[in-house]
């Protein structure tokens, strides 16, 4: 008997999942309730709240807090562009894609000095973007400035940098080269709070830095997307070697 317990929320994930995607439950379509669904599949409530811990880590269920557990309506995958750091123009010019945009004044501390190459409590603004594909986050970006070189008023003006912040691309002036080092990880506490993803759903990580022609990094940028719903494109360019032109 105790051998079979732990499966149990297994089977009736698997049983769920069956349903949504035979379209049994509907895409939008609120589940019974908790209380409901236990005396259905006969279990505690903490099994069936596992059963559907899973499902929401998949990405195929969306708890609302106090309305319930709701079927995720299908969504097209976005695009990275890598190289040019920037989701691509189909993405950002998509009627249901909006941005939302915070700034703050913060002083640069752990990975942040490293990658900006400053001292620690070095000013810098911080641009918090959000992407929202319908009410469903899709994407998250912080960017990070040296404060010197953000104009004037922008801790004010949020509205400052709109067309770039909405494709999540570099915000400062054209950056001589950009470095991106990108990796598949589990998200933080913070980017399952603000992508409202599972704990086990991993993300697509990106980590970019802009230098100028004098070496200088003029800004950091941490991009993080749930797994299931991106795609990033990078495309080299081969350069002709002028020693083989000129033979």
């Amino acid at each position: 008997m105790t051998g079979s317990v732990p499966s149990r929320h297994h089977d009736i994930a698997d049983d769920l999942r069956q349903q949504i995607t035979t379209g049994r439950i509907q895409s939008g379509e609120r589940l019974p309730s908790e209380a409901d669904l236990a005396d259905r599949y006969k279990v505690s409530a903490l099994t069936l709240r596992s059963a559907l811990a899973v499902l929401q880590g998949e990405g195929l269920l969306e708890k609302i807090h106090g309305k319930g557990n709701f079927v995720r309506r299908p969504h097209r995958k976005i695009v990275y562009v890598g190289g040019w750091g920037t989701l691509d123009p189909w993405t950002a010019a998509e009627a249901a894609l909006r941005v939302s945009v915070r700034t703050a004044a913060v002083q640069a501390h752990g990975q942040l000095t490293a990658l900006l190459n400053v001292p620690v409590g070095s000013p810098l603004v911080e641009f918090s973007c959000l992407s929202l594909d319908g009410a469903s986050p899709n994407g998250l970006a912080r960017i990070y400035l040296p404060r010197d070189l953000a104009p004037a008023g922008v801790l004010d003006d949020e509205s400052a940098y709109g067309v770039a912040a909405t494709r999540f691309a570099a915000l400062g002036p054209a950056p001589a080269t950009v470095r991106e080092t990108v990796c598949a990880r589990l998200p933080t506490p913070d980017e399952v709070s603000a992508l409202r993803i599972g704990s086990t759903l991993p993300v697509l990580a990106v980590t970019r830095t802009a230098t100028d022609s004098a070496g200088r990094v003029v800004e950091a940028a941490l991009l993080a997307f749930p797994g299931h719903r991106i795609e990033a494109v990078f495309t080299t360019h081969h350069m002709i070697d002028e020693r083989q032109t000129q033979g």
